[in-house]
């Protein structure tokens, strides 16, 4: 591991087919990015299988541990949903978690209930808390997202975020853009019912902010070169709304970020992993030497 922890983020899309053939590709490319943690969302059951995630699946072949979280479950006909199933959350680490939580974030919606899961990793430099989530997604779901990540920033603070704390990441899949309230709030660039934050965007501090349509090179994650977006067009294409945060940088050099990209872009057969690409962000763990 070193003195960097390498984290991945990435929303899985469910169960969607070609599912063994995404599967495969996306282990392969995992293996080849080598991450510490990977943090998924769109995390589901395979049919017929009790008790085994797409995201168990892909830890036994990266040789991880999952520690999976379920968000929802519907029955056939709830949330316009044709069968019955269920979601959630994904943490995946080399090393068993040495504490794994769940919180439930606000505006919990039928067959749509959002979390925050959260593993204690360890690392080089000691444990620290790393923490996925998965956003209200529609695009007037401003508000809601609002409420979303004033309680992760709470519950964030609650785990200790002084100068002596450890560093702390939050990833995922939040729906929203940079320019939201919600993610502008995230960043320390504007107030949210009377509060006040900051978390370091991994991907913008080391890029400059992208433009719809720049691509997944300048920080897309939801791209229209990306042929399983076809079919959620309406959400808009070409946006940056996958994640990887980080609590403010320490005087010894914790929590600074050595390299960000856009991730999980391979095809095969026009075929990507994910209808989302990944983020992959290296964070300094380790104190630097006095």
């Amino acid at each position: 591991m070193g003195t960097n922890l390498r984290v991945i983020t990435l929303n899985f899309w469910g169960t969607e087919l070609p599912l063994e053939r995404r599967i495969e590709l996306a282990v392969r490319q995992f293996q080849a990015l080598a991450p510490d943690v990977i943090c998924m969302q769109e995390v589901r059951p395979l049919d017929g299988v009790a008790g085994t995630t797409t995201a168990h699946v892909i830890a036994d072949q990266l040789g991880m541990h999952a520690h999976y979280a379920r968000a929802c479950e519907w029955r056939a006909g709830e949330g316009g949903m044709a069968k019955p199933g269920q979601e959630g959350l994904a943490i995946l680490t080399h090393h068993a978690a040495g504490e794994v939580r769940t919180l439930a974030l606000p505006e919990a919606r039928e067959a749509d209930t959002r979390l925050l899961l959260s593993a204690h990793v360890a690392t080089d430099g000691g444990p620290i808390w790393v923490h996925t989530t998965h956003l209200h997604y529609r695009l007037d779901d401003g508000v809601a997202r609002e409420q979303q990540v004033l309680a992760i920033d709470a519950a964030i603070r609650a785990l200790g975020r002084d100068k002596d704390s450890s560093p702390q990441i939050v990833c995922g899949d939040f729906n929203a853009t940079p320019d939201s309230d919600e993610m502008r709030f995230l960043r320390g660039l504007t107030t949210l019912d009377g509060r006040r934050t900051h978390f370091q965007d991994a991907w913008l501090r080391l890029h400059r902010e992208c433009q719809p349509g720049d691509g997944p090179g300048d920080g897309i994650t939801w791209s229209s070169e990306n042929e399983h977006t076809r079919a959620l067009r309406s959400l808009d294409i070409d946006r940056r709304i996958d994640y990887v945060y980080v609590t403010s940088r320490k005087k010894d050099g914790r929590a600074t970020i050595h390299d960000s990209r856009v991730v999980m872009t391979d095809r095969e057969a026009g075929i990507c992993a994910s209808d989302h690409y990944g983020v992959l962000a290296d964070v300094q763990v380790v104190a630097n030497p006095s």
